[in-house]
Protein backbone atom coordinates (compact mmCIF):
# COMPACT_ATOMS: atom_id res chain seq x y z
CA UNK A 1 0.00 0.00 0.00
CA UNK A 2 1.30 3.43 -0.85
CA UNK A 3 1.84 5.51 2.45
CA UNK A 4 0.73 9.24 2.37
CA UNK A 5 2.59 11.78 1.04
CA UNK A 6 1.99 15.03 1.73
CA UNK A 7 3.43 18.69 3.00
CA UNK A 8 1.04 21.04 4.96
CA UNK A 9 3.31 23.79 3.17
CA UNK A 10 1.47 22.93 0.13
CA UNK A 11 -1.94 23.54 1.46
CA UNK A 12 -1.17 25.99 3.41
CA UNK A 13 0.71 28.12 0.67
CA UNK A 14 -2.84 28.13 -1.45
CA UNK A 15 -4.89 29.53 1.87
CA UNK A 16 -2.61 32.17 2.09
CA UNK A 17 -2.92 32.85 -2.16
CA UNK A 18 -6.74 32.71 -1.25
CA UNK A 19 -6.32 35.45 1.57
CA UNK A 20 -4.72 37.72 -1.30
CA UNK A 21 -7.93 37.24 -3.41
CA UNK A 22 -10.88 37.07 -0.60
CA UNK A 23 -10.83 37.86 3.03
CA UNK A 24 -9.63 34.73 4.90
CA UNK A 25 -10.33 35.05 8.66
CA UNK A 26 -9.56 32.56 11.85
CA UNK A 27 -12.28 30.85 13.01
CA UNK A 28 -10.70 30.13 16.55
CA UNK A 29 -7.38 30.77 17.65
CA UNK A 30 -4.87 28.54 16.09
CA UNK A 31 -1.89 27.07 18.57
CA UNK A 32 1.08 24.80 17.92
CA UNK A 33 2.17 21.45 19.37
CA UNK A 34 3.36 23.16 22.44
CA UNK A 35 0.10 24.71 23.02
CA UNK A 36 0.95 28.36 22.03
CA UNK A 37 -0.97 30.71 20.80
CA UNK A 38 0.28 31.61 17.15
CA UNK A 39 -2.76 33.54 15.80
CA UNK A 40 -5.63 35.01 17.36
CA UNK A 41 -9.38 34.57 16.59
CA UNK A 42 -10.70 37.06 13.71
CA UNK A 43 -7.15 37.59 12.22
CA UNK A 44 -7.37 37.63 8.34
CA UNK A 45 -4.73 35.26 6.71
CA UNK A 46 -2.56 36.33 3.88
CA UNK A 47 0.82 35.71 2.46
CA UNK A 48 2.71 37.58 5.06
CA UNK A 49 1.49 34.55 7.35
CA UNK A 50 3.08 32.19 5.90
CA UNK A 51 6.03 31.69 6.97
CA UNK A 52 4.50 32.31 10.87
CA UNK A 53 2.41 29.60 10.05
CA UNK A 54 5.11 26.83 8.41
CA UNK A 55 7.45 27.78 11.35
CA UNK A 56 4.92 25.49 13.35
CA UNK A 57 3.11 22.38 13.79
CA UNK A 58 -0.16 23.05 14.14
CA UNK A 59 -2.69 21.15 16.91
CA UNK A 60 -5.42 21.39 14.40
CA UNK A 61 -5.60 21.42 10.68
CA UNK A 62 -6.12 24.82 9.46
CA UNK A 63 -9.16 24.48 7.11
CA UNK A 64 -10.57 23.78 10.49
CA UNK A 65 -9.78 27.02 11.31
CA UNK A 66 -10.53 29.29 8.91
CA UNK A 67 -13.13 30.40 6.96
CA UNK A 68 -13.74 33.02 3.36
CA UNK A 69 -16.93 34.57 2.75
CA UNK A 70 -18.84 34.12 0.52
CA UNK A 71 -18.21 30.50 0.28
CA UNK A 72 -19.04 27.74 -2.05
CA UNK A 73 -22.63 26.64 -1.14
CA UNK A 74 -24.85 23.94 -2.99
CA UNK A 75 -27.00 26.45 -4.63
CA UNK A 76 -23.23 27.73 -5.77
CA UNK A 77 -22.59 24.54 -7.11
CA UNK A 78 -25.54 24.16 -8.99
CA UNK A 79 -25.27 27.00 -10.73
CA UNK A 80 -22.05 25.72 -12.44
CA UNK A 81 -22.93 22.67 -12.92
CA UNK A 82 -26.21 23.82 -15.14
CA UNK A 83 -23.02 26.22 -17.03
CA UNK A 84 -21.31 22.63 -17.49
CA UNK A 85 -24.30 20.87 -19.03
CA UNK A 86 -24.69 24.09 -21.37
CA UNK A 87 -21.38 24.01 -22.61
CA UNK A 88 -20.07 20.16 -22.76
CA UNK A 89 -22.15 18.60 -25.48
CA UNK A 90 -21.64 15.22 -23.74
CA UNK A 91 -23.20 16.66 -20.37
CA UNK A 92 -25.88 18.12 -22.66
CA UNK A 93 -27.17 14.68 -23.91
CA UNK A 94 -27.03 13.36 -20.98
CA UNK A 95 -29.17 16.06 -19.07
CA UNK A 96 -31.54 16.28 -21.89
CA UNK A 97 -34.37 14.42 -20.10
CA UNK A 98 -36.14 16.69 -17.68
CA UNK A 99 -35.89 14.41 -14.96
CA UNK A 100 -32.34 13.09 -15.31
CA UNK A 101 -31.15 16.32 -15.18
CA UNK A 102 -33.02 17.46 -12.15
CA UNK A 103 -31.88 14.55 -10.24
CA UNK A 104 -28.80 15.41 -10.91
CA UNK A 105 -28.72 19.27 -9.87
CA UNK A 106 -31.02 18.47 -6.99
CA UNK A 107 -28.30 16.03 -5.63
CA UNK A 108 -25.35 18.42 -6.02
CA UNK A 109 -27.09 21.19 -4.35
CA UNK A 110 -28.37 19.55 -1.76
CA UNK A 111 -24.86 17.98 -0.31
CA UNK A 112 -24.17 18.10 2.91
CA UNK A 113 -21.03 20.60 3.05
CA UNK A 114 -19.39 21.02 6.62
CA UNK A 115 -17.72 24.59 6.95
CA UNK A 116 -14.57 23.00 5.85
CA UNK A 117 -15.10 21.13 3.02
CA UNK A 118 -17.14 24.43 2.27
CA UNK A 119 -13.98 25.98 2.63
CA UNK A 120 -11.73 23.95 0.90
CA UNK A 121 -13.92 24.35 -2.60
CA UNK A 122 -13.68 27.48 -1.97
CA UNK A 123 -9.94 27.59 -1.89
CA UNK A 124 -10.47 25.05 -4.99
CA UNK A 125 -12.51 27.72 -7.20
CA UNK A 126 -10.61 30.42 -6.10
CA UNK A 127 -6.91 29.29 -6.72
CA UNK A 128 -7.01 25.68 -8.53
CA UNK A 129 -10.31 26.34 -10.76
CA UNK A 130 -9.43 23.43 -13.06
CA UNK A 131 -9.61 21.21 -9.92
CA UNK A 132 -12.93 22.78 -9.33
CA UNK A 133 -14.21 22.32 -12.72
CA UNK A 134 -13.11 18.73 -13.13
CA UNK A 135 -15.22 18.39 -9.54
CA UNK A 136 -18.03 19.61 -11.02
CA UNK A 137 -17.75 16.76 -13.78
CA UNK A 138 -17.50 14.61 -11.66
CA UNK A 139 -20.21 15.31 -9.34
CA UNK A 140 -22.86 15.24 -12.50
CA UNK A 141 -21.18 11.64 -14.34
CA UNK A 142 -21.42 9.85 -10.86
CA UNK A 143 -24.64 11.37 -10.02
CA UNK A 144 -26.03 10.42 -13.72
CA UNK A 145 -24.86 6.77 -13.85
CA UNK A 146 -25.51 5.59 -10.32
CA UNK A 147 -29.51 7.12 -11.09
CA UNK A 148 -29.28 5.04 -14.10
CA UNK A 149 -28.81 2.42 -12.41
CA UNK A 150 -32.23 2.64 -10.68
CA UNK A 151 -31.33 3.64 -7.12
CA UNK A 152 -32.72 5.52 -4.18
CA UNK A 153 -32.09 9.46 -4.18
CA UNK A 154 -30.23 8.97 -1.18
CA UNK A 155 -27.45 6.68 -3.59
CA UNK A 156 -27.27 9.35 -6.35
CA UNK A 157 -26.59 11.97 -3.49
CA UNK A 158 -23.58 9.70 -2.45
CA UNK A 159 -22.15 9.18 -5.47
CA UNK A 160 -22.18 13.25 -6.71
CA UNK A 161 -20.76 13.81 -3.10
CA UNK A 162 -18.27 11.60 -3.90
CA UNK A 163 -17.94 12.47 -7.24
CA UNK A 164 -17.39 16.54 -5.66
CA UNK A 165 -15.59 15.44 -3.16
CA UNK A 166 -12.62 12.53 -4.85
CA UNK A 167 -9.62 14.85 -5.40
CA UNK A 168 -10.08 17.16 -1.99
CA UNK A 169 -6.41 15.78 -1.62
CA UNK A 170 -5.09 17.06 -4.45
CA UNK A 171 -5.94 20.69 -2.26
CA UNK A 172 -2.78 19.74 -0.20
CA UNK A 173 -0.45 18.42 -2.63
CA UNK A 174 1.87 20.24 -4.84
CA UNK A 175 -0.04 22.16 -7.58
CA UNK A 176 2.59 21.38 -10.30
CA UNK A 177 0.49 17.87 -9.93
CA UNK A 178 -2.30 20.02 -11.71
CA UNK A 179 -0.44 21.71 -14.51
CA UNK A 180 -0.87 19.67 -17.91
CA UNK A 181 2.85 18.16 -18.96
CA UNK A 182 4.57 19.19 -16.11
CA UNK A 183 7.85 17.18 -15.35
CA UNK A 184 7.85 15.83 -12.21
CA UNK A 185 10.07 13.73 -9.75
CA UNK A 186 9.81 10.86 -7.63
CA UNK A 187 8.44 13.36 -5.01
CA UNK A 188 5.42 14.52 -6.54
CA UNK A 189 5.31 10.87 -7.71
CA UNK A 190 4.33 9.78 -4.48
CA UNK A 191 2.10 12.26 -3.65
CA UNK A 192 0.15 11.70 -7.10
CA UNK A 193 -0.31 7.94 -5.82
CA UNK A 194 -1.07 8.74 -2.90
CA UNK A 195 -3.93 11.42 -3.20
CA UNK A 196 -6.98 8.98 -2.99
CA UNK A 197 -5.45 8.26 1.23
CA UNK A 198 -5.08 12.00 1.54
CA UNK A 199 -8.90 13.02 0.71
CA UNK A 200 -10.31 9.79 2.22
CA UNK A 201 -8.00 11.38 5.52
CA UNK A 202 -9.88 14.75 4.88
CA UNK A 203 -13.10 13.42 4.54
CA UNK A 204 -13.90 11.08 7.37
CA UNK A 205 -13.01 13.39 9.77
CA UNK A 206 -16.90 14.42 8.73
CA UNK A 207 -19.67 12.21 9.58
CA UNK A 208 -21.91 13.44 6.89
CA UNK A 209 -20.37 11.22 4.44
CA UNK A 210 -21.24 7.41 4.67
CA UNK A 211 -18.74 4.52 4.42
CA UNK A 212 -19.50 3.74 0.95
CA UNK A 213 -18.26 6.95 -0.14
CA UNK A 214 -15.04 7.04 1.62
CA UNK A 215 -14.13 3.76 0.21
CA UNK A 216 -15.30 4.99 -3.25
CA UNK A 217 -13.20 7.77 -3.00
CA UNK A 218 -10.08 5.77 -2.10
CA UNK A 219 -10.32 3.47 -4.83
CA UNK A 220 -11.18 6.02 -7.22
CA UNK A 221 -7.74 5.64 -8.95
CA UNK A 222 -7.95 1.06 -8.72
CA UNK A 223 -9.00 -0.96 -12.40
CA UNK A 224 -10.27 -4.23 -12.54
CA UNK A 225 -7.23 -5.66 -13.89
CA UNK A 226 -5.13 -4.24 -11.09
CA UNK A 227 -3.19 -1.57 -12.43
CA UNK A 228 -4.45 1.12 -11.30
CA UNK A 229 -3.10 2.62 -7.50
CA UNK A 230 -2.67 3.04 -4.07
CA UNK A 231 -3.12 -0.52 -3.53
CA UNK A 232 -3.31 -2.39 -6.97
CA UNK A 233 -6.73 -3.32 -6.40
CA UNK A 234 -8.37 -5.54 -8.77
CA UNK A 235 -12.23 -7.42 -9.78
CA UNK A 236 -14.70 -7.42 -6.63
CA UNK A 237 -12.12 -5.59 -3.81
CA UNK A 238 -13.16 -2.50 -6.16
CA UNK A 239 -16.66 -0.60 -4.85
CA UNK A 240 -19.54 -0.54 -7.10
CA UNK A 241 -19.04 3.75 -6.24
CA UNK A 242 -15.80 2.90 -7.06
CA UNK A 243 -16.21 1.73 -10.49
CA UNK A 244 -18.24 5.10 -11.71
CA UNK A 245 -15.35 6.93 -10.19
CA UNK A 246 -12.95 5.36 -11.72
CA UNK A 247 -14.58 5.65 -15.14
CA UNK A 248 -15.22 8.81 -14.51
CA UNK A 249 -11.57 9.49 -14.23
CA UNK A 250 -11.24 8.97 -17.86
CA UNK A 251 -14.39 9.87 -19.14
CA UNK A 252 -14.56 13.81 -17.61
CA UNK A 253 -10.77 14.11 -18.25
CA UNK A 254 -11.20 13.44 -22.13
CA UNK A 255 -14.12 15.79 -22.22
CA UNK A 256 -12.72 18.55 -19.85
CA UNK A 257 -9.68 18.64 -22.83
CA UNK A 258 -8.79 20.94 -25.22
CA UNK A 259 -7.76 18.71 -27.69
CA UNK A 260 -9.69 18.47 -31.16
CA UNK A 261 -12.77 15.52 -31.27
CA UNK A 262 -12.41 14.64 -27.60
CA UNK A 263 -15.39 12.60 -27.76
CA UNK A 264 -13.70 10.61 -30.73
CA UNK A 265 -10.62 10.08 -28.68
CA UNK A 266 -12.74 8.77 -25.72
CA UNK A 267 -14.58 6.71 -27.92
CA UNK A 268 -11.05 5.26 -28.55
CA UNK A 269 -10.09 5.08 -25.11
CA UNK A 270 -13.21 3.04 -24.01
CA UNK A 271 -12.43 0.48 -26.71
CA UNK A 272 -9.22 -0.14 -25.39
CA UNK A 273 -9.66 0.00 -21.93
CA UNK A 274 -12.92 -2.47 -21.55
CA UNK A 275 -10.47 -4.77 -19.19
CA UNK A 276 -9.92 -1.82 -16.98
CA UNK A 277 -13.55 -1.11 -16.47
CA UNK A 278 -16.78 -2.45 -15.29
CA UNK A 279 -18.28 -3.03 -18.94
CA UNK A 280 -22.07 -1.78 -18.53
CA UNK A 281 -20.75 1.40 -17.31
CA UNK A 282 -18.80 1.57 -20.10
CA UNK A 283 -21.38 0.88 -22.19
CA UNK A 284 -24.04 2.77 -20.26
CA UNK A 285 -21.47 5.98 -21.84
CA UNK A 286 -20.41 4.49 -25.27
CA UNK A 287 -24.63 4.78 -25.96
CA UNK A 288 -23.93 8.48 -24.94
CA UNK A 289 -21.04 9.90 -26.88
CA UNK A 290 -20.79 10.72 -30.25
CA UNK A 291 -17.60 10.31 -31.99
CA UNK A 292 -16.59 12.98 -34.32
CA UNK A 293 -17.54 12.51 -37.97
CA UNK A 294 -14.25 13.32 -40.59
CA UNK A 295 -14.75 17.19 -40.76
CA UNK A 296 -15.06 17.55 -37.16
CA UNK A 297 -11.72 15.69 -36.41
CA UNK A 298 -9.51 18.29 -38.46
CA UNK A 299 -6.71 19.56 -36.58
CA UNK A 300 -5.90 16.11 -35.39
CA UNK A 301 -1.90 14.94 -36.18
CA UNK A 302 -1.90 11.79 -37.66
CA UNK A 303 0.55 9.40 -38.38
CA UNK A 304 1.95 8.33 -41.45
CA UNK A 305 2.45 4.75 -40.78
CA UNK A 306 0.36 3.60 -37.65
CA UNK A 307 0.26 -0.08 -38.63
CA UNK A 308 4.04 -0.56 -37.97
CA UNK A 309 3.66 1.74 -35.06
CA UNK A 310 1.12 -1.03 -33.70
CA UNK A 311 2.76 -3.98 -35.05
CA UNK A 312 6.10 -2.75 -32.86
CA UNK A 313 3.96 -2.32 -29.95
CA UNK A 314 2.10 -5.87 -29.98
CA UNK A 315 5.78 -7.75 -30.97
CA UNK A 316 7.23 -6.14 -27.92
CA UNK A 317 4.20 -7.05 -25.42
CA UNK A 318 5.52 -10.33 -26.97
CA UNK A 319 8.30 -10.25 -25.63
CA UNK A 320 7.87 -9.91 -21.88
CA UNK A 321 10.29 -11.29 -19.84
CA UNK A 322 7.97 -13.96 -18.64
CA UNK A 323 10.52 -16.95 -17.61
CA UNK A 324 11.20 -14.33 -14.65
CA UNK A 325 8.05 -15.21 -12.44
CA UNK A 326 9.71 -18.64 -12.15
CA UNK A 327 13.07 -17.70 -11.29
CA UNK A 328 12.99 -18.87 -7.53
CA UNK A 329 15.85 -17.13 -6.21
CA UNK A 330 12.99 -13.67 -6.52
CA UNK A 331 10.49 -13.07 -3.41
CA UNK A 332 6.97 -14.01 -3.07
CA UNK A 333 6.06 -10.46 -3.70
CA UNK A 334 8.30 -9.62 -6.62
CA UNK A 335 6.90 -12.97 -7.78
CA UNK A 336 3.40 -12.23 -7.40
CA UNK A 337 4.27 -8.53 -8.88
CA UNK A 338 5.68 -9.99 -11.70
CA UNK A 339 2.89 -12.58 -11.88
CA UNK A 340 0.41 -9.76 -12.22
CA UNK A 341 1.97 -7.75 -14.84
CA UNK A 342 2.91 -10.48 -17.22
CA UNK A 343 -1.18 -10.87 -16.67
CA UNK A 344 -1.35 -7.28 -17.55
CA UNK A 345 0.61 -7.78 -20.76
CA UNK A 346 -0.75 -10.28 -22.24
CA UNK A 347 -4.58 -8.35 -21.49
CA UNK A 348 -3.11 -5.40 -23.70
CA UNK A 349 -2.34 -7.90 -26.55
CA UNK A 350 -5.84 -9.42 -26.15
CA UNK A 351 -7.38 -5.58 -26.07
CA UNK A 352 -5.11 -5.13 -29.25
CA UNK A 353 -6.74 -8.20 -31.14
CA UNK A 354 -10.28 -7.27 -29.77
CA UNK A 355 -10.36 -3.73 -31.63
CA UNK A 356 -9.05 -5.75 -34.85
CA UNK A 357 -5.32 -4.05 -34.48
CA UNK A 358 -3.58 -7.54 -33.64
CA UNK A 359 -0.41 -7.92 -36.27
CA UNK A 360 -2.86 -10.89 -37.87
CA UNK A 361 -5.28 -8.30 -38.64
CA UNK A 362 -3.25 -5.45 -39.52
CA UNK A 363 -1.36 -7.53 -42.14
CA UNK A 364 -4.60 -7.59 -43.87
CA UNK A 365 -4.86 -3.69 -44.27
CA UNK A 366 -3.08 -2.23 -47.37
CA UNK A 367 -2.16 1.20 -47.91
CA UNK A 368 -5.33 1.61 -50.36
CA UNK A 369 -7.49 0.42 -47.44
CA UNK A 370 -6.62 3.61 -44.85
CA UNK A 371 -9.02 6.19 -45.71
CA UNK A 372 -8.65 9.49 -43.75
CA UNK A 373 -10.71 8.49 -41.10
CA UNK A 374 -9.60 4.95 -40.73
CA UNK A 375 -6.24 6.54 -40.61
CA UNK A 376 -6.98 8.93 -37.72
CA UNK A 377 -8.71 5.71 -35.81
CA UNK A 378 -5.54 4.14 -35.96
CA UNK A 379 -3.36 7.05 -35.25
CA UNK A 380 -4.95 6.94 -31.86
CA UNK A 381 -5.24 3.79 -30.99
CA UNK A 382 -1.50 3.91 -31.48
CA UNK A 383 -1.22 6.67 -29.31
CA UNK A 384 -3.18 4.79 -26.26
CA UNK A 385 -1.66 1.66 -26.43
CA UNK A 386 1.75 3.23 -26.87
CA UNK A 387 0.66 4.66 -23.50
CA UNK A 388 -0.70 1.60 -21.65
CA UNK A 389 2.56 0.12 -22.53
CA UNK A 390 4.96 2.93 -21.08
CA UNK A 391 2.49 2.63 -18.17
CA UNK A 392 3.16 -1.13 -17.87
CA UNK A 393 7.09 -0.06 -17.96
CA UNK A 394 6.09 2.44 -15.26
CA UNK A 395 4.62 -0.03 -12.87
CA UNK A 396 7.30 -2.56 -13.59
CA UNK A 397 10.32 -0.08 -12.36
CA UNK A 398 7.29 0.84 -9.15
CA UNK A 399 6.51 -2.43 -8.47
CA UNK A 400 10.09 -4.03 -8.11
CA UNK A 401 11.49 -1.45 -5.99
CA UNK A 402 9.17 -2.63 -3.50
CA UNK A 403 12.51 -3.92 -1.99
CA UNK A 404 15.60 -2.94 -1.13
CA UNK A 405 17.58 -4.36 -3.81
CA UNK A 406 17.07 -2.19 -7.05
CA UNK A 407 19.09 -4.07 -9.44
CA UNK A 408 16.73 -5.10 -12.63
CA UNK A 409 17.44 -8.89 -14.01
CA UNK A 410 19.30 -8.34 -17.53
CA UNK A 411 16.02 -9.72 -19.10
CA UNK A 412 13.78 -6.56 -17.82
CA UNK A 413 16.54 -3.88 -18.15
CA UNK A 414 16.38 -5.08 -21.73
CA UNK A 415 12.53 -5.26 -22.31
CA UNK A 416 12.38 -2.14 -20.67
CA UNK A 417 14.93 -0.25 -23.39
CA UNK A 418 12.74 -1.69 -25.50
CA UNK A 419 9.72 -0.11 -24.42
CA UNK A 420 11.36 3.34 -24.25
CA UNK A 421 12.42 3.28 -27.49
CA UNK A 422 9.06 2.37 -29.15
CA UNK A 423 7.32 5.00 -26.81
CA UNK A 424 9.83 7.35 -27.63
CA UNK A 425 9.64 6.56 -31.26
CA UNK A 426 5.81 7.34 -31.43
CA UNK A 427 5.92 10.38 -28.78
CA UNK A 428 9.16 12.02 -30.62
CA UNK A 429 10.92 12.22 -27.64
CA UNK A 430 14.14 10.82 -26.56
CA UNK A 431 14.35 7.95 -24.35
CA UNK A 432 15.74 9.05 -21.01
CA UNK A 433 13.13 11.91 -20.69
CA UNK A 434 10.17 9.47 -20.54
CA UNK A 435 11.86 9.27 -16.88
CA UNK A 436 11.27 12.69 -16.07
CA UNK A 437 7.85 11.54 -14.21
CA UNK A 438 8.79 8.30 -12.69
Amino acid sequence: MTDIATDPKHFTKAVTELGEKRPVVTTQAIFNDRGVKIIEKGVQVNVGLYERLMAHKLTVPIEQSVASTPTVTGQFLRVHAEQVMREVPFFERIGANTKTRSLMLDALTKLPLPSPIAFQLTLAYEVRPVLFRHSIFMALFAAWMTQGLMVSRFDVSVASAAGLLHDLGMLHLDPLLLMPQSAIGHDQTRQLYSHPLVSEVLIERHHEYPRDLLQAIKVHHEFLDGSGYPGNLAGEAISPLGRVLSLGELVTSMLASNEAASELRLWVLLRMNMHRYDVALVEQVMQNIEPQTELQSKGLAVMTDPVSRLVEIDATLSEWPTELTQRADLSAPRQANLAGLTEQSAQLRRTLAGVGVAPQQLAQLGDDTLDDFLQLELTLLAQEAAWQLRSLARQTRRRWHIEADARFPDQLTAWLDRVDTVVAGINGIAPAQLHDTE
